[in-house]
């Protein structure tokens, strides 16, 4: 069988990520299968957030775990790969020499991409393919660590996006405002009022695949907001550590679910949504097939056409 295999980088606010796939073209359908995928709770913005950069400590961090990550790469037989830094590279000060530091280190080149980017590479990764809901108008809502990434769909055709600087490390820190809390309001409900018909939320993050994956459902099967509100209301009454022995969460897990939960909550109640799908799909995914698909594609589909 003949596969490329790729590697995707997703620098978060509360953790970075690196995706091994094989990519597997045929005449008829190109295969996307995983190999690996490992996550490293850096938390670069437990520092950007209250400092505006980022600090020693958690840069040599980051440089540690972007060795590892290469030599994972090197050990899978990674061809190509991708490196995405989101929100906090964005707003820190120093994220130019913490790049060039991994970049002597690693050999691994990091570009910073802004809110319409990220939402790109997430809608790039064919979340629609896992999910079939009813409503016609749907609204995409990515939660970070730094922000969050919203675009509504109508007939899987993007309207409108925005991104909004409230995310779970964000909120955590104490670093968002009621301005941009009302500024969210406000956008979402003027979508809205333009859309005929309800509008269902389309979940992506690690928090709400979290959520979803302790409810019990099948992949196809949303979250109600009254689940939801429940299981909220369950993570406030517990302390971390509880979160973490009894629900099995992980440790940079267990304070920012909270957070991110009061986030889609929000968004269901200013969107009148009931249900948020949960195609399980993220940045490391799209990163993927986009890489596939501007650089590779081409070659391949000659390679099978001979």
């Amino acid at each position: 069988m003949k596969y490329l295999t790729l590697g995707a980088i997703d620098i978060g606010s509360n953790s970075i990520r690196l995706l091994i796939s094989h990519v597997i073209p045929t005449p008829t359908y190109t295969y996307y299968k995983k190999v690996s995928i490992t996550r490293l709770p850096v938390r670069l913005g437990s520092d950007v957030f209250t400092q505006g950069e980022i600090s020693k400590e958690t840069g040599y961090r980051l440089v540690d775990a972007m060795r590892a990550f290469a030599a994972i790469m090197r050990v899978n037989g990674v061809t190509d790969y991708r490196a995405c830094a989101t929100s906090a590279m964005r707003e820190a000060k120093n994220s130019a020499r913490w790049i060039r530091r991994v970049r002597r280190a690693t050999d691994i080149g990091i570009e910073i991409i802004d809110g319409e980017e990220e939402a790109k590479l997430v809608f790039h990764a064919k979340l629609f393919d896992r999910i079939h809901p009813e409503e016609p108008n749907l609204c995409f809502v990515d939660v970070g660590g730094g922000s969050t990434e919203l675009t509504f769909f109508r007939d899987g055709q993007a309207l409108a996006s925005r991104s909004f600087p409230l995310g779970t490390v964000r909120l955590l820190s104490e670093a968002d405002s009621e301005a941009v809390w009302e500024d969210l309001r406000t956008w979402l409900e003027s979508e809205v009022a333009q859309l005929d018909g309800p509008v269902a939320l389309v979940g992506a993050g690690g928090n709400i695949n979290k959520a979803h994956k302790i409810s019990g459902r099948p992949v196809e099967e949303p979250l109600s907001k009254q689940y939801l509100d429940r299981f909220s209301k369950q993570l406030e009454a517990m302390t971390p550590d509880e979160r973490v022995l009894q629900l099995g969460l992980n440790l940079d897990r267990a304070d920012v679910i909270v957070p991110a939960l009061r986030i889609y909550r929000r968004v269901l109640r200013w969107t009148h949504a009931t249900w948020v799908y949960v195609p399980k799909i993220g940045v490391s995914d799209g990163i993927v097939r986009e890489l596939y698909h501007r650089k590779h594609r081409a070659q391949w589909e000659q390679r099978l056409e001979s």
